[in-house]
């Protein structure tokens, strides 16, 4: 039988196995996740269940914190609080669900009135879209993976869920997918499967029964799901992140102002957990003759080297340094590096003019590698890039009435605009957004932290002089549910005679 061995990156060496899934298990997974779509509509058990796993994961930390520690060489205070962050979101999204908004319910009452003709009764709520496959990511073992944000909103949503777990950390999501079956969902709501095999994720994306695909991960795998999700007989949504520069915009008042301050937040978002991370800001843009970047170099330095994942990452980040060295300066040293996927950090700087005409400066290098764009006119630079996770600005109180433009154009390509604060770290609340424009993301409306997190798995369905008795619950005159509903009087235009009920 086939298995997907852990490893250790700090040291290379190999550690336990696991049983890897085959497309057959996708089958059954998925018929099973079909059966199961109906029980799942019982608010109060998928919500309970919510935070049940999140009891779990706090009752056995200290189990799955020592596990993901082997396997990711992630430093122990890291995944600490990275467990918590999961368990905070499951019990956000229990909330969010609770409270009924997700429903987005709207009546419009019949108008027999109604110009140019009569309008009958109108009644919009959302519905869950069906089984979800997520595709657990590399970087985040638990916040993005077996028990993460994927799984926690289409769970929340109503969508039985169906994990393929990241090769890179086996055990970790075998253990949470024992904590998630005994959270008491009802049966084939949620299953993991284990593969490192092309085979079982294709199987996953063709399967007739995947409804949506959830995905954390790299630019080239991201586009590769979403290809295949689009040639299938029935398309489906993919909600893919797929990687960021997340730009850091310094002004020359902010650097001149507080350069060495603004160079150790820079240096501790590039060069902790071997910048592997989604919000990791792999661009500065900083006022030429500033000294940013040589003094970014010495921090970065003083790092020393960082562990990556696993060795495709590692040698992924060796192609990338490679690609930024012909196009840019680097002003830190490659030493040698000890055993297992160890690499060491990488400053480059270039001028905002060749940094324009070279596409290869804007590609990401997925690690502790930062490029520093050394600008004299700003806005020419900003205007070649793509979409982003996040962009970042550091600026004094005193420049604030004339950065309207600057912001215009952040706020164009990001998902999240940040004052004086490094993109790293999202929080996990209902007003934030993860997600931004392609190539960032494969779907730019929607987020993937936060309780909002939830639309990406729900249906709109629009009932027509439907029988009281025959609406969902959401609907009904009686509103059984108590929730939060707009709503439009007869004789009263939605636009104009609306209210809220709850």
């Amino acid at each position: 039988m086939a298995s997907v061995q852990a490893v250790d990156p700090r040291t290379g060496r190999g550690g336990a196995s696991y049983p890897a899934a085959t497309p057959e298990d996708v089958d059954a997974a998925l018929t099973a996740a079909v059966a199961a779509a109906l029980e799942l509509r019982d608010e109060a058990r998928r919500t309970d269940g919510l935070r049940r796993i999140a009891s779990g994961l706090r009752a056995r930390g200290d189990e799955v914190v020592a596990v993901a520690e082997r396997e990711t060489g992630l430093p122990e205070g890291r995944l600490r609080g990275e467990l918590e962050r999961t368990a905070v979101q499951l019990e956000l999204l229990a909330d969010y669900v609770s409270a009924g908004e997700h429903h987005d319910a709207i009546i419009d009452r019949a108008d027999p009135d109604a110009r140019p003709v009569p309008r009958p009764d109108l009644r919009r709520t959302k519905l869950p879209i069906g089984p979800v496959v997520v595709f657990g990511a590399s970087n985040f073992p638990l916040a993005f993976s077996t028990a993460g944000g994927d799984t926690a909103s289409a769970l929340a949503a109503g969508c039985p869920v169906i994990v393929k777990g990241h090769p890179s950390h086996p055990g970790t999501g075998t253990l949470v997918a024992q904590i998630v079956a005994e959270a008491g969902l009802p049966d084939g709501a949620f299953t993991h499967l284990l593969a490192a095999d092309l085979d079982v994720a294709e199987a996953l994306i063709d399967h007739p029964a995947t409804a949506a695909i959830a995905f954390t991960g790299s630019f080239r795998a991201g586009s590769a799901i979403l290809a295949r999700a689009n040639a299938r007989p029935q398309p489906i949504p993919v909600y893919a992140e797929m990687g960021s520069l997340n730009p850091v915009v310094i002004t020359a008042a902010a650097a001149a102002a507080r350069g060495p301050e603004i160079v150790t937040a820079l240096a501790g978002a590039v060069g902790t957990f071997g910048g592997q991370l989604c919000t990791k800001p792999g661009l500065v843009f900083a006022p030429a003759g500033s000294g940013i970047a040589a003094a970014l170099a010495d921090a970065l330095g003083a790092h020393g080297p960082q562990f990556l994942l696993n060795a495709g990452i590692q040698a992924g980040y060796e192609r990338g340094v490679d690609a930024l060295s012909a196009g840019a300066h680097r002003l830190t040293a490659n030493g040698s590096a000890p055993a297992g996927f160890a690499v060491h950090p990488a400053v480059f700087s270039v001028a905002a003019t060749d940094f324009i005409d070279d596409p290869s400066l804007r590609e990401e290098c997925f690690g502790p590698a930062v490029v520093v764009v050394e600008y004299g006119e700003l806005h020419a630079a900003l205007d070649v890039l793509e979409g982003q996770l996040a962009a970042a600005l550091y600026a004094e109180p005193e420049e604030h009435a004339t950065l309207g433009p600057l912001v215009d154009r952040l706020t164009a390509i990001a998902g999240r605009v940040i004052f004086d604060a490094v993109p790293t770290g999202v929080a996990v609340t209902t007003a934030m957004h993860h997600g931004g424009p392609w190539p960032a993301t494969s779907a730019p409306a929607f987020t993937s932290v936060g309780a909002t997190a939830v639309e990406r798995f729900l249906r709109p369905v629009t009932y027509q002089n439907t029988p009281d008795a025959l609406l969902p619950p959401a609907l009904r005159d009686a509103n059984p549910l108590g929730i939060p509903r707009r709503m439009s009087a007869a004789g009263a235009s939605l636009q104009l005679g609306l209210r809220h009920q709850r």
